[in-house]
């Protein structure tokens, strides 16, 4: 199901599953984060919801993200989006340090240690390949980067927004990994499922309490 044109990267609340066959494999950039085959292959088999609920607090942008895969654990992405350095322990990936913050077309400027190649590939402007040409529709986005700090030394950079895909408006990350001079790209397509109620008084913070 296509976004509503007011759901966008400052009013994200809502469900989403991700859309597999839209979606780019995931398996060469889970398998480069260091995830076991079996991880990997439940991931591959579950169906993928997210809940998410954005609101304005404290004169800040925060996107709590509840994740529900099938056969595995439920998982918080929660964040503030001030790129501020935050610590969390996920359930999947181990200790990660990251920060995230909104940004306006035209302003993006990659944090991680990639190519211009995937700094157009992050806003955008291509598809994994390197030759379609693609877009965001929106004028705003989000920004996030993580590194892996529990020894698995991985750095990965996601660009969130909307994109027109066969004619659909729909919510997309785009993400590339980097681990010891290899990357791996990704593109995750999301179907919009419907709305879910503001929560205004959750107090989590993206990437743990500061």
């Amino acid at each position: 199901m296509a976004a509503p044109p007011d759901i966008n990267c400052t009013n994200l609340t809502g469900k989403f599953v991700m859309n597999k066959s839209l979606s780019d494999d995931m398996d060469p950039f889970l398998t480069l984060q260091g995830l076991s085959w079996f991880t990997r292959k439940a991931i591959a088999l579950a169906t993928v919801v997210l809940t998410i609920r954005e609101y304005f607090k404290d004169a800040l942008w925060h996107i709590d993200i509840t994740s529900v895969a099938s056969g595995l654990s439920t998982t918080q992405e929660d964040r503030t989006l001030d790129w501020q350095d935050r610590d969390h322990e996920d359930k999947i990936f181990g200790k990660c340090r990251g920060k995230s913050r909104l940004f306006k077309m035209g302003e993006y400027q990659m944090e991680g240690p990639g190519s211009p190649e995937d700094a157009v590939f992050l806003q955008a402007d291509k598809l994994k390949d390197g030759k379609t040409d693609s877009r965001f529709v929106d004028e705003e986005h989000v920004q996030s980067i993580v590194k892996q700090v529990g020894g698995g030394d991985w750095t990965a950079e996601q660009v969130w927004g909307f994109e027109e895909i066969n004619g659909e408006r729909r919510y997309t990350r785009r993400l590339i990994v980097w681990k010891a001079g290899k990357e791996e790209k990704c593109r995750l397509v999301y179907d919009y499922k419907g709305a879910v109620e503001k929560d205004d008084d959750d107090e989590d913070l993206a990437y743990g309490e500061e």
